[in-house]
């Protein structure tokens, strides 16, 4: 890595410990509200905590984004040691985390905010490509145009197994919800690479083995010009055997020089609930 650039992420890019540790990305939590405590997602918090909590007492988390005065803080020691931040944000459609840290940068200077569009592993292609932009030497002011202008090209949608959180937290109304469970419909929410909003895309009807089956096939059947260095299999509490069925079937096409599994932070699986399954790559 250039050794005056530092690669950096809002705790939802959910690349994994891995390729955190392979890239050197520091990133930082989002607060997670639950049963009347707080916690920093990713550090004393995770998925399998918030669904245990749900399916014992009904309880849903809140989350909440990262503060201007927080960034301040995170970003001032590396600022001050000389180096520069190329920082990846959580969709701004979905949370002021990108202008709270749009305010941070402007009082330090040195700190270059982007908004990924996207959610989850979806800024997790960016992050990678940022830290490899890095490592060839790029400096911060080029990766971050370079990284703004290859957002549009992420494309990231997911299964819901369930509505029922997207219902608690207020991102689906009541009648969908009931609509959905009582037709068994598995809807696949596709993100806007614009802004991170979502909306929903193809509906699915029946057991999620055979909807995560028909997704995969869908999903990566859609464009002919998918980059093919990495893809990233992204879930929330789903049963291993079915992850490995996607894998296979990813692997199988002989195509994708990498297929990295990941979890989903507690920002991301507290919205989605378990049994989420997200296929995220890039166009060339």
């Amino acid at each position: 890595m250039n050794g005056k650039v530092i690669i950096s992420a809002d705790s939802t890019c959910d690349i994994g410990d891995n390729l955190k540790k392979k890239y050197n990305v520091h990133y930082y939590p989002f607060h997670i509200s639950l049963d009347g405590k707080y916690y920093k997602d990713g550090i004393d918090i995770f998925p399998e905590d918030i669904f245990k909590k749900y399916y014992e007492k009904g309880i849903l988390p809140k989350t909440a984004a990262i503060g201007s005065g927080e960034y301040i803080d995170y970003f001032r020691p590396f600022v001050e040691s000389g180096f520069d931040v190329v920082h990846l944000n959580l969709g701004s459609a979905l949370s002021c985390a990108h202008q709270n840290c749009l305010l941070a940068a402007e009082e330090l200077g040195h700190v270059y905010p982007i908004d990924s569009g996207n959610l989850s592993s979806g800024i997790g292609l960016l992050v990678v490509e940022a830290a490899q932009m890095a490592n060839r030497g790029m400096d911060a002011q080029t990766i971050s145009k370079n990284i703004k202008s290859l957002t549009s090209k992420v494309h990231s949608s997911f299964v819901l197994d369930t509505l029922k959180f997207l219902k608690a937290g207020g991102r689906c109304s009541t009648l969908a919800s009931i609509g959905a469970n009582l037709f068994k419909i598995k809807p696949c929410i596709e993100v806007n690479n614009k802004d991170g909003s979502m909306h929903v895309g193809k509906k699915y009807r029946g057991e999620l083995s055979k909807v995560l089956n028909s997704y995969t096939d869908d999903i990566l059947s859609g464009y002919t010009d998918i980059k093919n260095d990495k893809i990233f299999i992204v879930n929330a509490g789903v049963y291993p055997e079915l992850l490995k069925m996607v894998y296979n079937k990813v692997a199988a096409l002989n195509y994708f020089e990498q297929i990295y599994i990941t979890t989903a932070c507690c920002t991301i699986s507290s919205h989605c609930g378990p049994n989420t399954l997200g296929i995220m790559y890039m166009l060339k």
